[in-house]
């Protein structure tokens, strides 16, 4: 007799990131020379996490007391206005519309979103190339999971593909929660341009006339781009009032404590519905893990707005930035004398390589020492009726640049791209 429930029976106990992680360092740990470039955090040229020491001071300097007190159900208020204040830096009107809650990484922040913006067996849309655990948020929240095509035929945004798939998601479920990646979206690495991000919010607008339309925008990597980082909010100006605008914000890698789990969910409503949204999000806090961490609350608090501090974080994460810059560039220069097609890539944590036979690819890889993440497009998750995603063909291997140091660049490139088959 099994008593868990049959929905629940069978699920994988392990991320395959983190599975692949772990095999990789045993395998240093046994002397070996192994590129590890499957899990997303930013190590320095040694091999060590690459943490702000700005970031490591404020923390320790955290009193005992603040460690071991409850933080507000939503909460401080004090780090709440500091998150809102660093996101929405320069957009007056988005800060009078916004309310937040502080969340368990941005992780947490795109659980809120998936909860309370869609209705149970409704389902998320975003792009076809994604951060696998949208999926298992939306499988754990009983909620659906589409895709549309992320890249068209000249390998910009596919504004055509997102427009149709919101209207067969309007006809069917009469609400529609997109969520963007951006900038340095993971896997892919690629930034929207700022005409990409026009024509997005000019596709919302005209849509968001007829049924709720919501926009979360995961910008954990903004701060790694190569370009303002901000700039895209100005695009999404003229929504305000008729789309609902979300952003999944993350301490983890702009402060590179990702075990602090320290993230926000920021909501930008109408007037009319504003009290109501955020008195939903609290209630979900509530009746999911109740508080965050305190005492990462106030340390990410005094990094925000903290004048001084601020500028040390900022400055040390500029060092730490220009140092995954330069792996950008060396891997760019390389990629493209060895014929590798891939996405834009300025910034940010990872790029991914579009390969035929991922699994097998990086079988073989792995036998070479050199451990990346297979992928495949959502092609499957595409509704019946709707034209597959064919312009990628067989699927792509994401490579977590941030972990790996700049002497290995040039042998991952070259090992990529032996008996590389291209897609056509």
């Amino acid at each position: 007799m099994i008593h868990l429930i049959p929905s629940h029976q069978g699920r994988p106990a392990d991320d395959p990131i983190f599975s692949l992680h772990h095999e990789a360092a045993q395998r240093r740990a046994r002397g070996e020379h192994v590129i590890d470039a499957t899990i997303g955090v930013l190590l320095g040229d040694d091999g060590a996490l690459a943490v702000l020491p700005a970031a490591a001071r404020a923390v320790r300097e955290v009193p005992a007391v603040e460690w071991a007190t409850y933080a507000p159900i939503a909460g401080t208020s004090d780090f709440l206005r500091a998150v809102i204040d660093d996101l929405l830096a320069g957009e007056p009107e988005m800060k009078r519309m916004a309310v937040a809650v502080a969340t368990p990484g941005g992780t947490g922040a795109i659980r809120h979103a998936i909860t309370n913006f869609l209705e149970p067996g409704e389902a998320l849309l975003t792009t076809n190339w994604f951060w696998g655990p949208y999926r298992t948020l939306c499988d754990e929240a009983d909620r659906g999971f589409e895709t549309f095509e992320m890249f068209d035929g000249s390998g910009k945004l596919d504004v055509e593909s997102l427009d149709a798939a919101i209207a067969r998601q309007l006809a069917s479920q009469k609400r529609v929660l997109v969520v963007l990646n951006d900038p340095a979206h993971n896997p892919t690495g690629y930034s929207m341009s700022d005409d990409e991000w026009i024509a997005v919010a000019d596709r919302l607008a005209s849509r968001a006339a007829t049924c709720p339309i919501t926009l979360l925008v995961d910008c954990a990597y903004f701060l790694y781009g190569a370009r303002d980082p901000r700039a895209f909010l100005r695009r999404l100006r003229p929504l305000l009032g008729s789309v609902t605008l979300l952003f999944a914000w993350s301490a983890s890698k702009s402060f590179t404590h990702y075990g602090l789990r320290v993230g926000a969910l920021v909501a930008c409503a109408g007037d009319a519905e504003r009290a109501m949204v955020e008195a939903a999000l609290c209630y979900s806090c509530r009746g999911t893990w109740s508080n965050c961490n305190r005492g990462g609350l106030a340390a990410i608090t005094r990094m925000l707005a903290d004048p001084e501090l601020a500028r040390a974080c900022t400055v040390d994460r500029e060092n730490a930035k220009a140092l995954l810059l330069a792996r950008v560039d060396a891997f760019n220069a390389r990629a493209a004398r060895r014929g590798l097609r891939y996405p834009r890539y300025e910034g940010g944590f990872f790029v991914t390589v579009f390969v035929d036979a991922p699994h097998e690819r990086a079988a073989t890889m792995r036998s070479q020492g050199v451990y990346v993440l297979p992928q495949l497009p959502a092609a499957a998750d595409t509704p019946a009726g709707a034209s597959a995603p064919a312009r990628v063909k067989g699927g792509a291997l994401r490579i977590a640049l941030c972990a790996v140091a700049s002497g290995d660049v040039e042998r991952l490139v070259d090992v990529l791209a032996e008996g590389l088959t291209l897609p056509t």
